[in-house]
């Protein structure tokens, strides 16, 4: 069982922090650091890694959920890109295919829109020659409208239909973190680095700051991934690194999904500017998304939608289901992520390329940028960068990210076996097997099931509720008020492995309340934000 009981016991982990020399310390807990850990611990590098806050609290839980090729890239003439995320796409629908899942795409065809038919078509062509395959077809009106009932955009005379695939982008982020583990990395949430230094001999120190007890513990490792994201050039300063990210955030919806039923996804052109939209079926409830704007916020306070950005998100929605008439009071839960994406020379937000940048400066190695799809190529590229650091050999390779999942039991659901696999991979019979038959049945508006609430509060290193309910699970983003009309079964489910006691639930319920009216909600006047 020990593989199952990972993530809790933070003070015997802790306490390791300064009992060896680390070949690697990763700082940072969302994809990018999940993808380095897991890659160094499976070579055999003793690995530690770092997240100051919760893992996946960044950007990796507030991502679009596509695991893509990138198909608009091609129109910015970006083919690296869209070759690495086609191939990577692939790979994690072979190793993952519960978690990464095959989305159908529908792109209406309309009079005098870009762009056209052929265009289109041609780049469909180039993209499925990269994957190895081919899919997309044309729709005549009546097939397409069929295909998505409602769907009536101006001049619409068909749709191009083509496949992609979807993810949780949060729990892509703890099955990665759960494969690290299994191979012996150190992973702790909610422990920050601070001064970080190198001696004459090229070997680091720093010291993490435990943010639940406060303490403090010195830490010696040989190499130091900067994997922080958003917050990368903030760490790059103590090396005397310059600038070099342009922050963009990207904002999204969440309708219930009887307000808006489709099984296609969506993709269009914003009718206003052009940029790309699209919405899609996503954990029982319709994803809207997304906006594309330069973020002059403080990056230390989460990152909000603008009134402006649910209006345009609305706007898209209409053009393509007239007959739906979405209001704001439609709207479930939104959510905002701050994209690292490398600075270019100075122009639309859209058109900037979501390659990535690996740098090492005075032993500092750096990854920012890139896409979800491809974090397994930027760990690649880290770790190339760190080896001579950590006096450890490496070479790229193609090995496999995930351990096979286990057989589970034949007579739960077909939808609860996927569930559980896409979720727990090899570990999910183990940690399922006890579960009671309503354990096993899904919180009424989402595909969730209430085990995953237990599982999460015992096993998942959740310190906080909004731990619990934003990324463990994503409830807080999938039912109205944050999921806490549900709050009695939750804290049943959880009070025995949480041990809070009724003042720290008090504390906790206040605090998630704050974050879900302050960041997970639409705001109630429009703020003075450039249009998107």
């Amino acid at each position: 069982m020990g593989d199952v009981n990972q993530f809790t016991a933070r003070a015997s982990e802790l306490a390791r922090l300064q009992t060896q020399q680390w070949d690697l310390v990763v700082i940072g807990g969302g994809i990018t650091g999940a993808g380095v850990a897991q890659q160094a611990a499976r070579r055999g590098w003793s690995v530690l890694l770092i997240e100051q806050r919760d893992f996946a609290w960044g950007t990796s839980s507030r991502s679009s959920k596509l695991v893509h090729g990138g198909l608009r890239y091609l129109k910015e003439g970006d083919i690296k890109t869209t070759l690495h995320s086609v191939r990577e796409r692939e790979r994690l629908m072979r190793e993952a295919p519960e978690l990464v899942e095959t989305q159908s795409f529908l792109f209406a065809d309309c009079t005098a829109r870009k762009p056209g038919r052929w265009l289109f078509q041609l780049g469909l062509v180039v993209y499925e020659l990269m994957a190895g395959k081919r899919s997309h077809f044309y729709a005549k009106l009546n097939a397409a409208q069929t295909l998505a009932p409602g769907l009536a955009p101006p001049q619409m005379r068909g749709a191009m239909v083509f496949v992609d695939a979807k993810t949780d982008d949060a729990r892509l982020v703890w099955r990665v973190l759960m494969e690290a583990r299994r191979d012996g990395a150190l992973l702790l949430n909610y422990a920050q680095a601070q001064g970080l230094q190198r001696n004459a001999k090229g070997d680091s120190s720093l010291i993490v700051c435990d943010a639940i007890s406060g303490q403090r513990y010195p830490v010696r490792a040989k190499a130091v991934v900067n994997a922080t994201g958003v917050w990368a050039d903030c760490l790059r300063a103590a090396v005397g690194g310059k600038p070099m990210l342009r922050p963009l955030r990207g904002s999204h919806l969440v309708l219930p999904f009887w307000r808006l039923p489709i099984a296609q996804s969506i993709s269009l052109m914003h009718p206003r500017d052009g940029r790309p939209v699209f919405f899609y079926p996503w954990e029982g409830a319709t994803l809207i998304g997304t906006t594309d704007l330069d973020h002059l916020g403080d990056l230390d306070v989460e990152a909000s939608i603008t009134q402006a950005e649910v209006d345009y998100l609305i706007e898209a929605v209409n053009d393509q289901f007239p007959g739906a008439a979405i209001t704001q009071t439609d709207v479930s839960a939104c959510y905002a992520g701050v994209r690292p994406v490398v600075a270019q020379a100075q122009g639309a937000a859209s058109k900037a390329a979501r390659d990535h940048a690996v740098l090492d400066e005075s032993g500092l190695i750096t990854v920012a940028g890139g896409k979800l799809t491809t974090f397994r190529l930027m760990a690649q590229d880290a770790l190339a960068l760190a080896a001579p650091h950590a006096g450890k050999p490496f070479a790229r390779d193609d090995a496999a990210l995930f351990t096979p999942t286990s057989e589970l039991n034949p007579h739960w659901r077909a939808s609860v076996r996927h569930r559980l696999a896409a979720r727990y991979g090899y570990l999910a019979q183990t940690l399922a097997d006890e579960a009671s038959a309503s354990d096993l049945q899904a919180i009424p508006g989402t595909d969730t099931l209430w085990l995953e609430l237990a599982i999460a509060a015992q096993f998942e290193a959740v310190q906080h509720l909004d731990d619990l309910l934003l990324r463990r699970t994503r409830l807080g983003i999938l039912l109205p008020r944050g999921g806490l009309d549900h709050l009695a079964r939750i804290r049943e489910l959880c009070e025995l492995h949480l041990q809070w006691g009724d003042d720290g639930w008090r504390t906790e319920i206040a605090r998630y309340q704050g974050l879900i009216a302050a960041h997970y909600q639409w705001p109630s006047a429009k703020p003075k934000e450039p249009r998107p």
